[in-house]
């Protein structure tokens, strides 16, 4: 629940709390707010801020054409800390001056994203790939999987985390958490020391990754009140993890029937972390699951599409149902689980 300043002045009016209470708690409520970006709200001036961000990173990377790939390496570190430069100079003065949280955020997090082009033009120019040899243009690197990628990802990883650490903005571990995704992918030829790696050595690299991604958001939940900074690493660990589990191939019908299960402990876990993440994976895995027993397990069966209506329908009414006691279960979850299960819910 959110109250403004005005709620707790009414409340000092009202008698409930003292003048003195009343100042030292907006005085501890501003501290606590200080150096901190605002949540960003879905209006027209957010959205154009967020989808200019997105065009610039994604046109110095995901839709960089082949011209700009053979400008050499040198050219492309050069461009690569200019626009880095540039950006943060930006993103400092919005922030610090201007106090302009979101648009200041955004261009710090557009100058993180220049890390992996000043590594690629880096790894370029003195032709650095390693055993796993050039795995392509820039514009590659968003397309296939390659072991010589891990240095760029890395850079992002590090540049982020030193850019949180001076601006406590959420939409940076955005670009964390892709790098470290992309990275479950391409770490697989070096753990298994291969120049090239198969889809079952992916998958289970992916798996363990994603685990590890979520453990680390499962940590910043518990230790972070300020900003929802783990939302990012839980979205692309789930990716990483319950990809992998999904990718499984061979299973017995108890086997996935146990994943079905897998995928409902997801959608428990939603409602306990208070992740909607968890429940819109869980959602498609038992989606999935239904799928094969419809196209395999009974396939001729005219009594199952009939069955599954039902199920669907209990669904919708077990969510109307839900929401109509969403406070009250709330509650009685809050006074039932254990304090420290409930430090691992995010504070938004």
């Amino acid at each position: 629940m959110r109250y403004s300043e005005g709620d707790l002045r009414s409340a000092e009016s009202a008698g409930v709390i003292s003048a003195t209470d009343l100042q030292r708690l907006l005085a501890f409520l501003q501290a606590s707010a200080a150096g901190t970006a605002p949540r960003a709200k879905f209006d027209a001036a957010h959205l154009l801020w967020y989808a200019g961000a997105l065009i610039v990173i994604g046109a110095m990377g995901l839709f960089s054409t082949l011209a700009f790939a053979q400008m050499g390496g040198g050219a492309l570190v050069a461009c690569a800390l200019a626009y880095a430069g540039a950006f943060a100079f930006a993103g400092h003065h919005l922030w610090h001056r201007k106090n302009l949280h979101v648009p200041g955020g955004l261009l710090i997090a557009v100058a993180v994203s220049m890390a992996p082009l000043a590594v690629y033009g880096v790894q370029e120019q003195l032709g650095w790939w390693g055993k796993f040899g050039k795995p392509g243009t820039v514009h590659d690197f968003y397309v296939w999987i390659k072991g010589s990628w891990i240095f760029m990802e890395v850079a992002a990883v590090v540049a982020g985390t030193i850019a949180l650490r001076f601006f406590r903005f959420p939409f940076i571990v955005a670009i964390i958490a892709f790098a470290l995704w992309f990275m479950s992918m391409d770490l697989a030829p070096w753990v298994f020391n291969a120049e090239h790696s198969d889809f079952e050595m992916q998958r289970k690299v992916s798996i363990w990754f994603g685990l590890a991604i979520l453990a680390i958001a499962w940590t910043t939940d518990y230790r972070s009140r300020n900003g929802d900074f783990a939302f990012w690493l839980h979205l692309f660990g789930l990716m990483a993890f319950w990809g992998g589990i999904s990718a499984t191939e061979g299973a017995s019908e108890l086997g996935k029937a146990l994943y079905c299960l897998f995928n409902v402990g997801l959608l428990a876990l939603a409602v306990i972390l208070m992740r909607r993440a968890y429940a819109l994976f869980g959602t498609f895995g038992i989606v999935g699951y239904l799928g094969h027993l419809a196209d395999v397990v009974f396939k001729d069966s005219l009594m199952f599409p009939f069955a599954l209506s039902l199920i669907g329908i209990a669904m919708i009414a077990a969510g109307l149902l839900y929401h109509r006691h969403e406070r009250a279960i709330a509650s009685w979850l809050s006074a039932q689980l254990p304090a420290s299960v409930l430090r691992f819910r995010s504070s938004h």
